[in-house]
């Protein structure tokens, strides 16, 4: 086969074979085939789609392009479960969500990124822990996943190596919202962790990549057919991002919050609301509950129990941070030299947030990355950030803004008041429900 032949193919509109995918997909492992022919693929694929067989081809490939972890003679004793975000603006619920669904009896493997674009990544946040191990060799996962319940790491070079070779000519060459590229990248990694089920939460709204409804529900709808037809059960969540998700967007400031929640201080409500959700799908997955309510209430209390928090403290422990962080986070976390109120632009109620240029407010503080070789300022970020339909003025700011200099956080509170619609229409001000809907097979 010629690599040329196979793009021009796809450029044209045929379905390409199994054969034509897995050789395609050999070359980028093994190196055969060139950026410039990775570019025309992905950009054929782009503008001509992909049938639900070729997404299914394509990730079964990229999934086997590496190692694939089997838990089988792990004896764990319980399901091995996860889920994965298309990504948002104060998306912590992973830190929450994943020793929840081990302290209910569930084992989660959870391989995580970096901050894309507006959206923060949960390792950047993770990062944030000082000697936090976000690269453990495979059998170090293994055990932190068999000891503490959870472990959420990066992905390694063995797991998927092509779809990280494919990713990063896509974040170059605009190709990056694509829905079939989106399904097999997501879903090679997730298979290739040795899962028995996988709940996705796809976002949608003015801080998502899926910005339209109508992309969210494509995404989601393929995603769980892909996923199922890969032979790995999996249901989706359709959930609002029209506002920053909790009370803070950043990185160490996202740990703080998850902490305090599993520590059972107060919570954001939708945060709450979307975790537990999330959680009932998992432990349903994993046939830990009979029914949503069952499955729900299981999850509530592991994390009233405070188990959910022992488990978040053990799997920092095991990948090399502090054991005691939960009891004393702020001796171990950094903190910004620089912390002011965001004053609103009036007094009154918020009706609507721009949440995409939130998330680049954080990057420009140096909580995100310009270019793939920046670092990331951990420190940095929003606190207290007012949600839909609240009040704010003189005694209530949109948020705190957490800065390395005065300058940074002027211009930051600058970004946060424009980013922000502030209105008197009683119409304008609640907040919709944070669970828009579900994808089944």
């Amino acid at each position: 086969m010629l690599p040329q032949e196979i793009i021009r193919r796809k450029r044209d509109g045929a379905e390409l074979t199994g054969a034509e995918i897995a050789f395609f997909v050999e070359g980028l492992t093994r190196g055969g085939i060139t950026e410039g022919q990775i570019a025309a693929f992905a950009m054929a694929v782009f503008f001509r789609g992909m049938s639900m067989a070729e997404r299914i081809e394509l990730t079964r490939a990229m999934m086997r392009s590496g190692d694939v972890i089997s838990w089988r003679q792990a004896d764990l004793g319980g399901p091995v479960l996860d889920k994965h975000s298309t990504g948002g603006v104060g998306d912590k619920v992973s830190l929450i969500l994943a020793p929840l669904v081990a302290a209910a009896g569930g084992f989660v493997p959870m391989i995580s990124g970096r901050g894309l674009g507006h959206t923060g990544g949960t390792l950047d946040k993770l990062e944030s822990i000082p000697g936090y191990q976000t690269r453990p060799d495979i059998a170090r996962f293994r055990d932190v996943v068999r000891a503490a319940g959870c472990a959420i790491i990066g992905q390694t070079a063995d797991l998927a190596p092509a779809d990280r070779r494919l990713y990063a000519v896509r974040d170059v060459t605009a190709t990056v919202e694509s829905v079939p590229l989106i399904t097999a990248s997501i879903l090679s990694k997730k298979l290739a962790a040795g899962l028995e089920g996988l709940v996705m939460d796809v976002k949608t709204g003015s801080g998502a990549f899926a910005a339209s409804r109508a992309m969210a529900d494509e995404l989601a709808e393929s995603i769980v057919a892909v996923a199922n037809g890969a032979g790995l059960r999996t249901v989706a969540l359709l959930t609002d991002m029209n506002q920053v998700l909790g009370q803070s967007a950043g990185n160490a400031v996202e740990v703080r919050e998850s902490i305090a929640f599993l520590r059972g201080e107060a919570a954001d409500a939708r945060l709450r609301e979307v975790t537990l959700a999330l959680a009932a799908e998992m432990l349903l997955l994993g046939g830990l509950g009979r029914n949503e309510g069952e499955a729900r209430a299981r999850a509530r209390a592991a994390l009233e129990s405070g188990q959910a928090a022992e488990r978040f403290a053990r799997m920092v422990a095991d990948l090399g941070g502090p054991r005691d962080l939960l009891e004393r986070p702020d001796a171990y976390l950094p903190a910004a030299p620089v912390v002011r109120p965001c004053p609103p632009s009036r007094a009154g109620r918020i009706a609507a947030m721009d949440t995409r240029a939130i998330g680049l407010s954080v990057v420009r503080l140096g909580g995100g990355r310009l270019s793939a070789e920046d670092g990331v300022d951990h420190r940095v970020g929003f606190t207290a950030v007012a949600g839909l339909g609240q009040e704010v003025g003189p005694d209530r700011p949109l948020a705190l803004v957490h800065a390395a200099s005065e300058a940074a956080a002027a211009e930051a509170a600058a970004e946060l008041a424009a980013a922000v619609v502030i209105a008197d229409d009683e119409r304008e001000r609640a907040a919709g429900p944070i669970v828009l809907g579900r994808v089944a097979v």
